[in-house]
């Protein structure tokens, strides 16, 4: 099972912006990851081809089974 931390972003355009991070550490919590989230946009760290990232989403961590039997 493969775990992937998905973070959304809106831009100046209006469109979503994802940033995914693979393998979070485990016991990561909403409030560090919104932290997070908004640091990356207080510190321009990004930009898009829509503009700047203004606004956190929702973020969350997506699970995949990998299908491989133990």
């Amino acid at each position: 099972m493969t775990k992937t931390l998905k973070m959304p972003f809106r831009n100046a355009a209006g469109k979503e912006v994802n940033f995914m991070l693979a393998n979070p550490k485990e016991g990561i919590t909403k409030a560090e990851v919104l932290a997070t989230m908004a640091l990356v946009i207080a510190k321009d760290l990004f930009a898009t081809t829509g503009g700047d990232l203004v606004s956190a989403l929702e973020p969350s961590i997506l699970i995949q089974d990998t299908g491989v039997l133990a």
